[in-house]
This record gives structure tokens, C-alpha cells and sequence, in this order.
């Protein structure tokens, strides 16, 4: 099944109203040399004719000051960010955000609970997703602020058809099952220069021409307006296999902030003999979690994913503590440096499984 755009038109946030082009005040924090901030907020925001207050850096007191005394009414985020705002609500506080309209991420998936939760402290702010890559250009997919779906990237964009192939490369038909994405539009890139084995991984022709391997599992759902929506699951390189099962990272990384002992989070797959891979867990601790012991903290947190969470996705591989989880300016996470931290710790670990 190819999917094509729906009859009405996803706009960009704070795009034209009534024929009436609506300028605003747009946060500039994402790096411009990441394809997301370059486009959106270096590009679009300034076609637009939008004010861009632009940051140096992410820091949290810089931030939540632009919002107050520039009046921002569109933050430019990625899910980091937003954790970040959700672990500070107190000192959120402190600061007149009453400004803010819209919160709109991209880079990596937000989850439901973590949408929801916004939405909970910041019920005023609408939380809206899109979803790109660089090899498109790179917009795909984007939330409308009228019909949308938490824990969901929206609808496609004009010109662009997809479809999802799952595990044994057959057309995914229906809704709620997943597969990987494909796309087509004309604003894919050519390919790779000089690179012709990445070329043939990624692009793939049929009947219908030329597609994009996008190598991000994601799934159709629909929207309260009737709409098809799509979520995105995770990277397929980063989901976690376990007994034939297969675990989204981003899943458990969304329901642990969920708990109140959790600041931040990451989550890999570690080598398991019986299993084959059993999710371990990087967290950052938060205030509440101060004064408890760590044995206190690992408990309430085993406790959280499994009275919640299929047994598959139990966090076998364990816990561990840390101050900061690495990531890219972008703010995805970077697991190759877990996955160096995690191996002399998870093999003493998993043998006593």
C-alpha cells in the first residue's frame, strides 16, 4: 500500500491563517549545521518573515530568559530539551512562559507519555512532532495543530508518497503494524557522491520508482479526525531483540521518565546467551531520588517498567547511574559511547541472570 498526503495541507507551524501570513517569535537553539535547525529555523522561520531568537548553546536559565523577556511563541526543540523543561518544572516556574503557543520536536521520536506529560504541566502549549532526514531534504512528515495524535510525527507532506515494508519485505497493509519506511518525493537527494555500496543499500527501485530506505521502523494509526498518522517507532539498527521480540528503545526510554526518580535516560541492548539481547538502562537520577539509596532507586525503577511493560521489555540487562547522557547537538542520543561503557559491565552482569 503506498500512502500519499491527505486532502488537506499540514501546515508549518504558524503558517499562513485566512490568506494572512502570521509572523511570530521563534526559538533558535538547534545548531545550524544539523539539517533540522538549517532548514526550519535558519531557512523557513526566516522566509516566513519570523523573529529567530537565536542561542549560542542549550542551557536551561538562558532559555527559559529568552522566552520571558523576547516573548517566544514557537520553541524549535528536540526531545531532550523537553525532558529537561519536564525534570525543571519548579524552575520553570520562575519564569513568564505564557508566551509560548507551540513546542514542535524533531530529530528523534517523542514519546506519548513524555507528549502527555508536557501537556500536563504546560497545558496552555499545543506539542507537535515532524519527522526528516538529510537525504530528504528534508521534511517528510509534520503534525497538523488541528488534528494530531500524541507520540505521533503526523501526516505527509505534499508531493511525498510512502509505504512500510516489514521484516520479510512485504507491503505493510494495515494499521498498527510495523515496518520500515519508505519514501519518495523530488525532493530526495540524488545519492551518496562516490559511495556506490550506500547507494544500493538505501535506494531501491520497483514498479513505482524510486524509493528511500529511511532504516526508521514506524507504524500507521488514526487520527481523531479520521486521518492516517504515522508514529515512528525507533532506528531499526537500534531496536533491541530479544527472544524474537522486538523492543524500541525509544518505548522504554519515554516510559522511564515517566518515573519520578528519573531525570534522563538511555537505553541499549547488551548481549544475552539465552535471550540474545535483554534491554539495560542509563540513568540519570533527579532530585527526588536524592537521599534514597542506589539498591532504592533500581528497585523503583525495575518496579515501574514491570507492573507496565511486557516481561520482553523488563530491563534484564540492568540498571546503571550516571551524570550526563552523552549526545550529538542534535540531541540524539549517542549509544556507541554507551555501548563502549556497557560491555565490562554487563557481561559481569548478565551471568548472574
Amino acid at each position: 500500500m503506498v500512502f500519499h498526503p491527505p486532502p488537506w495541507v499540514p501546515p508549518l507551524p504558524g503558517d499562513h491563517r485566512g490568506g494572512v501570513l502570521n509572523n511570530q517569535v521563534s526559538l533558535g537553539v538547534l545548531p545550524f549545521s544539523h539539517i533540522y535547525g538549517l532548514v526550519v529555523v535558519a531557512h523557513v522561520a526566516h522566509y516566513r518573515g519570523d523573529e529567530v531568537i537565536v542561542l549560542q548553546k542549550f542551557q536551561l536559565d538562558q532559555l527559559l530568559a529568552a522566552i520571558q523577556r523576547f516573548k517566544i511563541e514557537v520553541l524549535y526543540v528536540v526531545p531532550p530539551i523537553l525532558v529537561q523543561l519536564l525534570s525543571n518544572h519548579d524552575k520553570c516556574k520562575k519564569y513568564d512562559l505564557s508566551s509560548v503557543r507551540l513546542a514542535f520536536s524533531g530529530a528523534a521520536p517523542l514519546g506519548s507519555e513524555a507528549s502527555h506529560k508536557m501537556l500536563e504541566l504546560f497545558p496552555k502549549w499545543k506539542i507537535s512532532q515532524g519527522y526528516g532526514l538529510t537525504e530528504a531534504s528534508p521534511s517528510v512528515l509534520h503534525s497538523s495543530e488541528t488534528d494530531s495524535l500524541m507520540g505521533s510525527s503526523g501526516s505527509l507532506l505534499p508531493g511525498v508518497k510512502a509505504k512500510i515494508i516489514d521484516q520479510y519485505g512485504k507491503e505493510v497493509t494495515e494499521h498498527e503494524t510495523p515496518g520500515e519506511l519508505y519514501v519518495q518525493s523530488p525532493n530526495i537527494t540524488l545519492g551518496y557522491l562516490n559511495n556506490e555500496k550506500a547507494n544500493a543499500e538505501t535506494f531501491v527501485w520497483d514498479k513505482d520508482g524510486r524509493w528511500l530506505r529511511t532504516g526508521d521502523e514506524v507504524l500507521v494509526r488514526k487520527s481523531p479526525g479520521g486521518f492516517e498518522l504515522f508514529v515512528v517507532v525507533d532506528r531499526i539498527k537500534e531496536l533491541i531483540k530479544v527472544k524474537g521480540h522486538q523492543v524500541a528503545p525509544a518505548e522504554l526510554e519515554a516510559h522511564l521518565l515517566d518515573h519520578p526518580y528519573v531525570s534522563d535516560c538511555a537505553v541499549i541492548g547488551v548481549h544475552d546467551d539465552r535471550a540474545g539481547e535483554v534491554p539495560l538502562a542509563f540513568v540519570v537520577k533527579s532530585k527526588e531520588a536524592s537521599g534514597l539509596s542506589t539498591e532504592e532507586v533500581e528497585r523503583s525503577i525495575h518496579e515501574h517498567v514491570e507492573s507496565h511493560k511486557a516481561r520482553h521489555k523488563w530491563l534484564k540487562g540492568g540498571i546503571r547511574f550516571l551524570e550526563l547522557v552523552p549526545k550529538s547537538p542534535s540531541g540524539k542520543i549517542l549509544r556507541r559511547l554507551l555501548r563502549s561503557q556497557a560491555v565490562p559491565v554487563s557481561k559481569k552482569e548478565l551471568a548472574k541472570l
